[in-house]
């Protein structure tokens, strides 16, 4: 400060407030890169010579009662003046050019906003260096914590992963991997025991994800009151006893990755609200919290019921099956892809006699026929816990049929009383082949006399893992 101005600040206080406006001015003149105001309006009404040059005007009047994005078409002055608060360090790309501002209110005595200020700090990034340095090294460090945890919730199995060769097996690889390049909703729908978490992994380790959390969530093993704050997390001090920290819900855990939802069938009409909202917006809203979060999650659903007979019975929202029905894949039963027992029962074995540490086991001829007559009820999950029965009941090394005498029930008695669901699905794949049959191929025709629409025969055909019946001279769907 110059000593004329300091003896003007002494002998004249009354025009203190004046001079402090010189100053102001002089100080954004001069010692700043650049500096614009803005009235109310968010038109300008003050900039500097240094602002000016840089955007191309001739003068500062040029610019005057222009709004402020005709000049800097980004700018984010208009927000300060909407919120009233300041954004005090910020990167602003101009022109291909970046550079570090800031941006502040500008109240009158009545703590009302009138206009609003940007200051150019630096056009040159080096005095920022060191700031940079120490963000680039605390952002590391965040993102090693992310990697951190998302191995601890990592998808342990591939594609390679699914055993069999199988048509209905081939058919459903195709679709699981057509669903990992689309990062589109997923719904699985297949009985108990036929692999759906396993194929919900493949798909997750297939997709642009993978190296993202996957969280899985069985909806059917946890009671609706608890569901809500294991889907959504919990606020700090939400309720009486909630941790005082808050707590993650499975949406936030599995940000960026994938959360599979298993018997999503089972999900309570309140809760098929929320998720239906989580889906369209994708936002969440945690237990106690006013504040939406922002989520990236692609969800894979699975269900061991046929979700649109759910629906017809008033049981699932319509709106939301839309929602998950985005891609559907039916997983085949056991039963219905019988060329892959023997894969199967190999590759199991081996899973079995590692983990318990006993000598590698095999199949006779004989062990292998008599699995291949049961139904298995209980599918893949039911065949695994069979063969790990007859290892620690047998020290044979190759197991025959007397070691599973005990172990399965009779086929024909198990005939006698197959569930009812399982009669109505084997009755509704006999129709459907005997009447592609006699149609010679021709599902049109063999649609229309079993009195359902063509779309309909196909959905059905594709859900039991059925083929295209096979008749001279007609090799494919007509």
């Amino acid at each position: 400060m110059s000593l004329d101005l300091q003896l003007r600040l002494l002998d004249e206080p009354h025009h203190l407030q004046s001079v402090l406006r010189e100053v102001f001015f002089d100080l954004f003149e001069r010692q700043l890169e650049g500096a614009i105001m803005v009235n109310r309006d968010a038109r300008v009404v003050w900039l500097n010579d240094r602002y000016a040059t840089l955007l191309g005007l001739a003068s500062p009047l040029d610019a005057l009662g222009a709004p402020i994005e005709t000049l800097i078409p980004h700018s984010r002055l208009r927000e300060v003046l909407a919120t009233g608060e300041p954004i005090l360090l910020d990167v602003m790309d101009y022109r291909h050019q970046m550079f570090v501002v800031t941006r502040f209110p500008v109240k009158n005595a009545h703590n009302e906003v009138i206009g609003a200020i940007g200051i150019l700090l630096y056009e040159r990034w080096e005095p920022l260096k060191p700031l940079l340095a120490k963000f680039k090294l605390l952002q590391s460090e965040l993102d090693q914590a992310r990697r951190e945890l998302g191995k601890q919730r990592r998808a342990v199995y591939g594609l390679d992963d699914i055993i069999g060769q199988s048509p209905a097996c081939q058919q459903m690889k195709c679709l699981a991997q057509r669903a990992a390049q689309l990062d589109a909703t997923v719904l699985l729908e297949g009985e108990t025991g036929t692999g759906k978490e396993l194929l919900a992994q493949a798909i997750h380790n297939t997709s642009s994800r993978a190296d993202m959390p996957f969280v899985a969530l069985n909806v059917a093993a946890i009671p609706d009151t608890l569901l809500e704050a294991e889907l959504f997390g919990v606020s700090a001090g939400a309720y009486t006893g909630a941790d005082r920290k808050g707590r993650d819900g499975k949406f936030k855990l599995a940000d960026g990755g994938t959360l599979f939802l298993d018997e999503i069938g089972d999900l309570s009409p309140a809760l098929q609200v929320k998720l239906l909202r989580v889906l369209q917006e994708q936002e969440i809203e945690p237990l106690g919290s006013n504040r939406l979060l922002r989520i990236d999650v692609r969800i894979i659903a699975a269900t061991s019921h046929r979700l649109a007979d759910r629906v017809t019975a008033g049981l699932f929202r319509a709106d939301l099956f839309y929602r998950l029905n985005v891609l559907l894949i039916v997983l085949p039963r056991l039963c219905d892809r019988q060329t892959d027992l023997p894969a199967l029962c190999q590759h199991l074995l081996q899973q079995i006699t590692d983990r318990a540490g006993l000598a590698t086991r095999s199949l006779t001829a004989g062990a292998l026929a008599c699995l291949a007559r049961q139904r298995w009820p209980g599918n893949i999950r039911q065949l695994r816990n069979v063969l790990e029965q007859a290892c620690l009941h047998s020290d044979r090394h190759r197991l025959d049929a007397c070691d599973f005498d005990q172990l399965l029930p009779d086929p024909v008695a198990a005939d006698t009383i197959a569930p009812l669901q399982e009669t109505l699905a084997q009755a509704e794949r006999q129709a459907l082949q005997a009447a592609l049959i006699a149609c010679g191929g021709n599902r049109t025709e063999a649609a229309k006399r079993l009195g359902i629409s063509r779309a309909t025969f196909y959905e059905k055909w594709q859900r039991h893992g059925m083929l295209e019946a096979q008749q001279p001279g007609s090799t494919t769907w007509r």
